[in-house]
């Protein structure tokens, strides 16, 4: 659901944040993928990139992707839906700090992304083609080619590795797909929504993920 605060995501857009848990796996993996040593090593290569624990820069986003869609998906289907939608006990609004109600799941996810990216280095944003916040729309070639391509095929993510400002980077947009019902009222019942028609497992967006590799 990207449409409140606006996030970051790769080295080209900001910071972003996310929770304890996160945060330590984003750097333990991060660590692997460097090296027993702890220095990042750069690499063109899937191979190349492989550290001595046989951790790919591939393998090490995938993992962190599948921490952020797990969160994203408890948080809206058991929190926000059932609270919400099912029992009547508390709304979730765009402007939940001012009304003391539950933050919207896309803003869940940005505030975790503007977390862990104050540990330096590793972001990832939410963004999407049909954001009600101008801000979160893409906002660099890979991002514009990434939604393009998991909106046509959300079975895979969209991948490529980056060299920006010296830094060489794994980057990788992931499909994100709407998970509950509440991720599909908010965006066909705003009034901004540049889309009305989501349904349940419709591609809603994507999560950008950048991962440092070291200096070129």
């Amino acid at each position: 659901m990207p449409n409140e605060q606006p996030a970051n995501t790769t080295p080209s857009r900001g910071s972003d944040r996310t929770s304890g848990p996160l945060t330590s796996l984003a750097l333990s993996l991060t660590l692997a993928v460097a090296g027993c040593g702890g220095q990042p090593q750069a690499a063109a290569t899937n191979d190349a990139a492989k550290s001595s624990y046989g951790l790919s820069p591939e393998q090490a986003v995938d993992y962190i992707q599948r921490v952020i869609f797990a969160d994203r998906k408890v948080y809206a289907s058991r929190v926000v839906e059932r609270l919400q939608d099912q029992e009547a006990v508390i709304e979730a609004t765009e402007h939940f700090e001012e009304e003391k109600t539950l933050p919207l799941p896309a803003q869940m996810l940005r505030m975790g992304a503007e977390e862990a990216s104050q540990e330096g280095g590793f972001r990832y944003a939410l963004i999407s083609k049909w954001a009600i916040n101008k801000a979160n729309s893409p906002k660099t070639e890979f991002e514009e080619a990434g939604l393009e391509a998991v909106i046509a095929d959300p079975s895979k993510p969209f991948t490529r590795y980056e060299t920006i400002a010296g830094q060489r980077y794994f980057l990788a947009l992931y499909p994100d797909k709407a998970v509950s019902l509440a991720c599909v009222q908010c965006h066909n019942d705003h009034e901004e929504s540049p889309r009305d028609d989501f349904e349940l497992g419709d591609v809603m967006g994507g999560v950008v993920i950048s991962l440092p590799l070291g200096a070129r």
